[in-house]
């Protein structure tokens, strides 16, 4: 059983707070040994509790110390070349929560149109569909195509290994229906005549 995901956001009860805090500097000075002993690297550790008058340090004040002198004797760009600020920091997470959500939208349009593909297939029509719309479905087609291309030559191939050349021809998908296809093309050639925004599913 997988454990709950934890909100990373500050705990308003100071009582919680407080626990919260030991449990975790105790188990972040437990991965600070562990990853030195496992990985043979030099690290220390200095926390500040809300209310403490002096930090917890890690493995010892003179360790921190030898660390940290050793630190400051590299070259000006090796010490700053994996150093955030802030304003990096967010502005790294930004870009990574932009990235997630490009590819939940891809993914979200991807079953959108799959859905839609089915409905064509039971009879849905097409003229209500816009010019964005039918290049999607035409994508999510083509797409759909390859894929099954691909894991037809994927079993010709195993056959052809399995049986000593032996193959058993798999017959080759067919096309898209042609009336699905045939529709979406009638439908694009009457509407590129008018300008109409076009979005295509980007990777």
């Amino acid at each position: 059983m997988s454990r709950k995901k934890v909100k990373l956001a500050y705990i308003q009860n100071h009582p919680t707070r407080k626990l919260t805090f030991k449990k975790r500097k105790k188990g972040f000075m437990k991965k600070m040994s562990e990853i030195t002993t496992l990985c043979d690297v030099e690290a220390c550790a200095v926390v500040y509790g809300q209310n403490d008058t002096q930090p917890e340090v890690w493995p010892s004040p003179s360790g921190v110390q030898g660390t940290y002198a050793k630190f400051r004797t590299m070259p000006p760009m090796e010490q700053t070349k994996t150093q955030l600020n802030i304003e990096a920091f967010l502005r790294q997470q930004i870009e990574k929560a932009k990235d997630q959500l490009r590819k939940q939208k891809k993914e979200n349009r991807e079953k959108e149109m799959s859905i839609m593909m089915s409905q064509c297939l039971a009879g849905r029509s097409l003229q209500d569909l816009n010019m964005g719309d039918l290049n999607d479905l035409g994508w999510v087609i083509d797409h759909k195509v390859e894929e099954i291309n691909r894991k037809v030559k994927k079993v010709q191939e195993e056959l052809a290994q399995n049986e000593n050349n032996h193959v058993q021809v798999v017959p080759t998908p067919p096309p898209p229906p042609a009336a699905i296809s045939g529709r979406i093309m009638h439908m694009q050639q009457a509407q590129s005549a008018a300008p109409m925004e076009i979005m295509t599913p980007q990777d």
